[in-house]
């Protein structure tokens, strides 16, 4: 029974896997001339239809009314002011899902449901789509539909134009999870534009099948590493620092497997980095770098590769337009667009001081270490810092409850970010004499 736990035991691997055939089967018929531009929006839309009842139930009707409110918004308002409502509307409606988490979780103190838990991943994704389409319609990359809802158009007519709207909020490929795809890419792919946009390479699907086999057997052999130690309540001093690092491990190999599945999944519909872009298209962005993220000294490295695609989308909704501690902004967010448990809050608020702290600790660091056995060591010391760290933050967000948190912010494993945060002040304040 053990070694069938390799295999899509997860409900949402489960659901991409069934979906994996009909993935191949629209890059198939994207082939033959004969499956026209509507068909191929139809066949992802009602995909994606098909797939959130399956997955979700009644409580897909959470990810169907938004993206309902969200295309009417698109399509009747000025391309100036369509981000701000959209913006306004999505995060008010997953901020009343995740709330309705809190008051199973928190004050009814119940188990949530895995289908209602499923719709709310599925309703963050679909924020991300939103607002990526939004704020290229609001800078001109994408032009709106002409027209609007109280134009003369037959219903039929406006249904025709909003088509490429609904299909790309719920097409079933991203539907459940993968990397963020742009409007242009996902409307370049559909339209046959790119002459690689449908050459499928079965031996990059090959080499990611392997990948996930691979991580999926590590993940056994760490579940049962971690399942046969002690937890934060029972470890003592310095085996709580084992016991952080080999659960924080178990959360990242589950994170890549998700992920490469992910883009799989994409990759076998066409959307994927092995077919290709259009001249002026945005490039594909994988979430998963692993070897950079296993390897890397630096917690600000680490923070743009990590869910590669969420962070550029951070990056370009939150950061670039933040005046006044745009960083803290990014991670303030990013708590608020994950559901603003506790853990969570303590947890990004955390990651932003740490990486703060990185950018002074690295600058200082390049002045003053100059031969290679000294810039060795202080690499390799580092990189043990640095994932040592992480692992306490990955803790922090995802064991979520207060209880928990508590456990781990009493542990010795508070020494590591403590040491970066006095690092911060002391380096902050010999920056500033020295400017």
């Amino acid at each position: 029974m053990g070694w069938l736990q390799l295999f899509f035991l997860h409900p949402v691997s489960l659901y991409q896997g069934a979906a994996f055939p009909f993935a191949l089967l629209f890059n198939y018929l994207c082939n033959m001339d004969s499956f026209p531009t509507h068909a191929r929006y139809l066949f992802l839309l009602a995909g994606g239809g098909t797939l959130a009842w399956a997955a979700m139930g009644s409580f897909s009707v959470l990810v169907f009314i938004p993206a309902l409110c969200s295309v009417v918004l698109i399509y009747s308002l000025d391309p100036q002011e369509v981000h701000r409502w959209t913006f306004f509307f999505q995060m008010s409606w997953q901020t009343l899902c995740h709330l309705g988490l809190h008051y199973t979780e928190y004050y009814l103190q119940e188990p949530s449901s895995m289908r209602f838990c499923i719709t709310l991943s599925s309703l963050m994704l679909l924020t991300q789509r939103v607002t990526s389409l939004s704020l290229d319609i609001c800078e001109g990359k994408v032009e709106k539909a002409s027209g609007g809802i109280r134009s003369r158009s037959s219903l039929f007519g406006h249904l025709c134009k909003a088509l490429p709207y609904f299909s790309y909020l719920l097409f079933f490929p991203a539907l459940l999870g993968g990397p963020l795809c742009s409007f242009q890419r996902f409307q370049a792919c559909v339209q046959g534009s790119s002459p690689l946009c449908r050459r499928h390479s079965f031996w990059a699907l090959t080499w990611r099948g392997l990948q996930i086999l691979g991580l999926e057997c590590l993940k056994v052999v760490m579940r049962e590493v971690v399942s046969a130690g002690a937890g934060l309540a029972d470890c003592q001093q310095f085996q709580c620092v084992y016991v952080m690092w080999s659960t924080a491990g178990l959360f990242k190999l589950t994170y890549y497997s998700h992920w490469l599945l992910d883009d799989s999944l994409l990759c076998a519909a066409g959307f994927g980095s092995e077919f290709g872009q259009s001249p002026g298209e945005e490039g594909y962005i994988p979430d998963a770098d692993i070897w950079t993220l296993e390897t890397t000294h630096r917690i600000s490295l680490f923070t743009r590769k990590w869910n590669q695609s969420t962070t550029q989308w951070l990056r370009r909704l939150i950061y670039q337009h933040g005046r006044a501690w745009p960083l803290l902004q990014t991670f303030a967010f990013s708590a608020w667009w994950h559901g603003l448990h506790p853990g969570q809050v303590f947890g990004f608020l955390c990651w932003a001081v740490m990486v703060e702290a990185d950018y002074l600790i690295h600058t200082f660091a390049n002045l003053f270490i100059r031969s290679w056995p000294m810039q060795l060591l202080y690499r390799t010391l580092t990189w043990a810092h640095t994932q040592l760290i992480i692992a306490y933050i990955m803790l922090a967000v995802e064991v979520r409850s207060i209880s928990s948190l508590w456990l781990l912010c009493n542990s010795y494993n508070s020494v590591f970010p403590m040491v970066y945060c006095i690092l911060l002040f002391l380096l902050a304040k010999r920056k500033c004499k020295l400017n």
